[in-house]
Formats: structure tokens, C-alpha cells, sequence
């Protein structure tokens, strides 16, 4: 199979293309964890309750995890299919429309609808985006560029945690936000009219090797087994996050928020800042310690401080933002190893799919831990710290799963 290298001036292009739909990617995972309070209390009026914005808090995550799930599996599918490009595209405009439609909602179960909708997007850049960018630079270049996919998303966490300390989300004032996350449309116009298409694809739409249905074969044998040891460990680190760690910020408005509205755009912004270091030096620490070792260490790290977060410490005291610095930095480092290991996984044919999936169907299982928290927050009459703390225990699940791994750290992309 004779694959032709891109030039350089267009694997820049496409590394910067797909850095940018990723970090619009983050700047939609993280609109409302900062923005869910005021939108809650804006809607709802006087029948808001703590209890019930943490209740819908937990609902729009959900409902976002499982559009992104589905999104992930049916968008990375249609990578494979009709290429990276293509499917990147459709993805950006996806959840650019849907995010910007939200300035215009009068009710919760409209913004609800429109979460889901914006999460097909989001699932759908990630495979595609990581697929295309280890496809178009060599094998060296690869823990680097595969480093930048991890920091992309939590880059995009950053820009919105500033936008947000700059001009403070309120129940008067959110639909600013929702109105600005339509501007991504324009860069999902651009990679559809001038990015180039990933080589190793192109050679094997060429050959007549490209696999006619991705998803069948990914759950049939031999690829079953790959299959589930990437839904493993893609899935941890996505429930650990969005079951555990992100309750800090809806925490730090409720304790804070009267006072000062910023802390929870700067709870944020300390732990996005942790997470673009963690996401970038994931790749990194994998290639330098070991795909199986390194997870392994990344999963103890994350469970203590987590626990640490919110149990030693709460929203104003002195160590509560230097924690919440480290937790993100820790616990992101999976988001790096991630884009490292899941394109080595699997084979050029299926690796969209192969990706999209074991990254994605994990966002099935967070919103199910997601919608668990929200029960546990009512159980826990309103504790954030409770439901946060018991959420750290996810990540101990990662010290087990990694051993079923394959290590894949002497593996070629065109190796089978």
C-alpha cells in the first residue's frame, strides 16, 4: 500500500485545524458546568431550589454525554467512511448550531434537547480529529501531536473560564455565552472547503481495503477484545470527571457565588490551567514510563486528589484552588494518553470508529454516573463534597482495568 506524505505546510494545517475544533470542542464541555446555576435560576424563577439546580445540573450533563456518546460511535463510524475531514467538519457545524440555538430557550427541557444535540458534535470532532492528526505526521512526531489533542479541549476550558471572569455569567446575564458558541460554524466551513485529507485513508479507499461496516466488525472477533479494552479505559478517566471532579464549580458558585460571582470561573480556570498540562504531558509520560505503567500511576494519582479535593479542602479556603490546580493536572493526564493509545489500538480501516467508540461509549456510562450522582446529591441532602468524594472512587477502577491492556508502545499505524 503506497501512502504519499503530506507537506509540511499542510500537516500544520491540518494539526491546527483539528487543535482549534477541539479546543471549540472544550469551550462547549465546559459552557455549562459555569453557566447551569444561572440558567436554572433564570428559567425556573421562584421555583428554583439548590437542590434542583444541582438536579438539572446533573440532567444537562447527561443529556450532553449521551448526545456526545452517540455521536462519538455514529460520527467516527462516518470517518472511516466517507474520511476524517468530512465527518470533522459535520461535527464542528453540529455543535456550533445546536450551542448557539441555546440563546434563544424559554424552558429547561428546550435547553435539555439542545445539550443533547450539541453533544452528537462534540462526540463526533474527537475521533476524527485524533485519527486525522496520527495519520498525517510520522510515528516520532506522534506522542507530541498526540500531547496537543489532549491540551486542546482543556485549552478551550481555559478561554471560556476567562471569558466567564471577564464578563460574569449571572441569572441576568448567560445568553451572551450561548450566542458565542455559535462562532466555531465558521471553522467547520473551512475544514470542509480547503483542509486536506489524511493520507493512510486515501491509500486505503484506494486499495479497496476500507472496511464497509466499521462497527461490525470492531464488535466481532478479532477486534471484539481490542474493542472492550478500549470502552475500558476510555470510559474511567470521561466518568471520574464528569460524576466527581466537576461538581467543584457548581460547589464553588454555591458557596461563593453571592459574594463573588467570578470564583466559580476561577475554580474553573485553576483547574482547566492543571488540565492543559496534565492533557499535554499524558502523552508524554506514557511514552516515557509505558502505555500499561503509566495508566496505572495516572489512576492513583487521580482518586487521592480527588478525594482530596473534597475532603480536606471546600470553595474559599486557602488550599482549595492549589488543589483544585493539581487534581486537574493529575487526573488529565488520561486525556493525553488517550489520543497516544487509542489510534495504536486499532487498524487504519476501523481506527475512526475504533477510537470514536472506546472514547465515546464511556460517555454513555458518565451519563449514567452522572444521573447516579444526581440521585446521590438528593441522598446526600445537597452535599457537593459528599457526592464528589464518593465520585473519586471511579478512578480506582483504572488500576485494575489496565492490565488487560495490550502494550502498544513499539506499534507502527500501519501495523495491523
Amino acid at each position: 500500500m503506497s501512502i504519499q506524505p503530506l507537506p509540511q505546510r499542510d500537516r500544520i494545517g491540518v494539526l491546527l485545524a483539528a487543535f482549534a475544533g477541539l479546543v471549540f470542542d472544550g469551550l462547549e464541555l465546559g459552557l455549562m458546568p459555569v453557566a447551569s446555576l444561572s440558567v436554572s435560576k433564570s428559567l425556573l424563577g421562584a421555583a428554583y431550589t439548590p437542590t434542583l439546580g444541582g438536579d438539572w445540573f446533573a440532567g444537562f450533563t447527561a443529556s450532553l454525554m449521551l448526545g456526545a456518546a452517540l455521536g462519538g460511535i455514529v460520527l467516527g463510524s462516518l470517518g472511516d467512511r466517507i474520511g476524517r475531514v468530512r465527518a470533522m467538519a459535520a461535527s464542528i457545524l453540529f455543535y456550533s448550531v445546536f450551542a448557539g440555538l441555546g440563546a434563544f430557550v424559554k424552558t429547561q427541557e428546550q435547553m435539555l434537547v439542545l445539550r443533547f444535540c450539541v453533544g452528537l458534535g462534540i462526540g463526533g470532532v474527537w475521533p476524527n480529529a485524533v485519527a486525522l492528526v496520527a495519520e498525517c505526521w510520522p510515528d516520532a512526531a506522534r506522542p507530541t501531536m498526540a500531547g496537543l489533542m489532549g491540551a486542546a479541549i482543556n485549552s478551550g476550558i481555559v478561554l471560556l473560564s476567562q471569558l466567564a471572569r471577564l464578563w460574569p455569567i449571572t441569572p441576568d446575564s448567560w445568553r451572551w455565552l450561548f450566542k458565542l458558541a455559535v462562532a466555531p460554524a465558521v471553522l467547520g466551513l473551512i475544514v470542509l472547503a480547503v483542509l486536506p485529507e489524511s493520507p493512510r485513508w486515501l491509500a486505503l479507499r484506494g486499495a479497496g481495503k476500507r472496511s464497509a461496516t466499521p462497527l461490525r466488525e470492531l464488535f466481532q472477533p478479532p477486534l471484539l477484545r481490542l474493542t472492550i479494552i478500549g470502552i475500558l479505559l476510555g470510559s474511567i478517566p470521561l466518568v471520574g470527571a464528569w460524576a466527581a471532579s466537576k461538581w467543584m464549580i457548581p460547589w464553588a458558585d454555591e458557596v461563593a457565588g453571592a459574594a463573588q460571582a467570578s470564583y466559580k470561573a476561577q475554580t474553573q480556570g485553576w483547574w482547566a490551567l492543571g488540565a492543559v498540562l496534565g492533557s499535554f504531558a499524558g502523552a508524554q509520560v506514557a511514552s516515557f514510563l509505558g502505555r500499561r505503567r503509566s495508566y496505572f500511576l495516572i489512576s492513583v494519582g487521580a482518586t487521592a486528589l480527588t478525594l482530596a479535593l473534597f475532603r480536606i479542602t471546600a470553595p474559599l479556603k486557602p488550599t482549595f484552588l492549589p488543589i483544585v490546580f493539581a487534581q486537574g493536572l493529575v487526573a488529565t493526564l488520561f486525556f493525553g494518553w488517550l489520543p497516544l493509545y487509542l489510534p495504536e489500538l486499532f487498524p487504519t480501516r476501523v481506527r475512526a470508529a475504533g477510537s470514536g467508540i472506546s472514547y465515546n461509549v464511556g460517555r454513555f456510562a458518565t451519563a449514567g454516573g452522572v444521573l447516579t450522582a444526581g440521585v446521590l446529591f438528593t441522598a446526600f441532602r445537597g452535599s457537593y463534597s459528599a457526592v464528589g468524594a464518593a465520585g473519586a472512587f471511579i478512578y480506582a477502577l483504572g488500576m485494575l482495568a489496565i492490565w488487560w491492556a495490550p502494550d502498544t508502545s513499539r506499534r507502527s499505524l500501519d501495523e495491523p
